[in-house]
């Protein structure tokens, strides 16, 4: 039982931070430089994909609009999966601005949508966004320069999570640590996950696109397996803000890990290092091990309960310990809501999600249709 407390403490703490002291250890001797060229400009494919998004897509069209880049060059499409609402009728109202409308035959979700998009795309450059991400002007004149460098085969944007008054809250924090590993995953080889909200790819990377698989992993898979890394850009920048409901955040946490941990199954040969090396062990560290953190937290509070029973040390650990899940728990509605008190919120709240989303994945069940959430 000893062995099984720290053996599951060690594990949690090595995803967390033995994990990332590697890759930053790795960074300072094997760093590779991506060198974006400015003056780089191919052609290029911006695919927005929208369902039901009449509320939202005429300020992200008019966002798209003010995108600094060689206007010959661009070509904008918006993939409509089947909306039932006024947003093809908006859209079709920027034709004469050079935004263009595929619509879906019939609603089967995102990568649906975007697969009858690249069908239409002419871009030697796809860059995907969604309807709730705001781009900067130079948004993609920078996430398309880093192509200039003949391994990079996609690129990933950097997540800026604020909320209504543009203040990054608790998660907020977690995602900027997210990011940090991501760049020295960069540094170090390769990320092993990118952006959902802003990516961009080679267009040769797109022939393989299943609809019951995340566009955003599936993109890296395919570069990965052609002998390109994927890459993260500091200067790349989605954002977007909270979601408002926490209950539909939950949702789409588990929705996002259930077809995430569906994916790498589908997807298990990647998880050998005989024959993708470096890139396995990011893998199996930073996103196996991690779907595997709740498993651990379980073992590591059974353990220390039956072991406080018999060892004082252990009822001394105990009481943090139920301090944290306390704090994890009820933390978010607490009169002081400082980022020491909400951040065991989040963390309790994300490994909830993902105990949830392996329940569903071994139920069979899987997530292909997408409804956008409210921020």
């Amino acid at each position: 039982m000893v062995a099984l407390f720290w053996g599951a403490i060690i594990s949690i703490a090595y995803v967390y931070f033995g994990y990332p002291a590697i890759l930053f250890l790795l960074s300072l001797r094997q760093g590779h430089e991506v060198r974006p060229n400015k003056g780089y400009s191919p052609t290029v494919t911006l695919i927005i994909t929208a369902h039901n998004e009449a509320k939202r897509i005429r300020k992200k069209l008019e966002n798209t609009l003010e995108i600094e880049y060689p206007e010959h060059k661009l070509e904008v499409i918006v993939a409509s999966d089947a909306s039932t609402d006024e947003t093809d009728d908006i859209v079709r109202m920027y034709a004469g601005k050079g935004i263009r409308l595929v619509r879906a035959p019939e609603r089967r979700g995102k990568e649906f949508a975007q697969k009858c998009a690249l069908e239409q795309a002419t871009g030697e450059i796809i860059v995907f966004s969604d309807v709730a991400t705001i781009l900067e002007r130079d948004g993609i004149s920078r996430i398309v320069s880093n192509f200039a460098d003949p391994s990079v085969g996609c690129v990933s944007s950097e997540d800026r999570f604020i909320d209504e008054q543009g203040h990054i809250s608790g998660e907020g924090a977690y995602v900027q640590y997210e990011m940090w590993l991501r760049s020295m995953e960069t540094r170090v080889n390769s990320v092993v996950g990118l952006s959902g909200s802003f990516f961009a790819v080679r267009q040769d990377m797109c022939t393989n696109w299943p609809s019951d698989i995340p566009s955003d992993f599936n993109t890296l898979l395919n570069s990965i397996r052609s002998g390109y890394r994927g890459i993260s850009d500091s200067r790349s920048v989605g954002i977007y803000t909270n979601i408002k409901d926490q209950s539909r955040e939950f949702e789409r946490k588990v929705r996002t890990i259930t077809r995430g941990i569906s994916a790498l199954m589908a997807n298990k040969g990647l998880l050998n290092p005989f024959r993708y090396g470096l890139f396995s062990w990011q893998l199996i560290s930073h996103k196996l091990l991690r779907w595997l953190v709740p498993l651990f937290l379980v073992i590591v509070i059974c353990a220390n309960v039956f072991l406080a029973v018999r060892r004082g040390i252990y009822q001394l650990i105990l009481v943090p310990h139920v301090l944290f899940y306390v704090l994890g728990f009820f933390g978010l509605s607490l009169a002081e809501s400082k980022i020491i008190v909400r951040l065991p919120y989040f963390f309790i709240q994300f490994n909830r999600a993902i105990a949830v989303a392996w329940v569903k994945y071994i139920k069979g069940e899987r997530y292909t249709m997408w409804t956008p959430s409210n921020r």
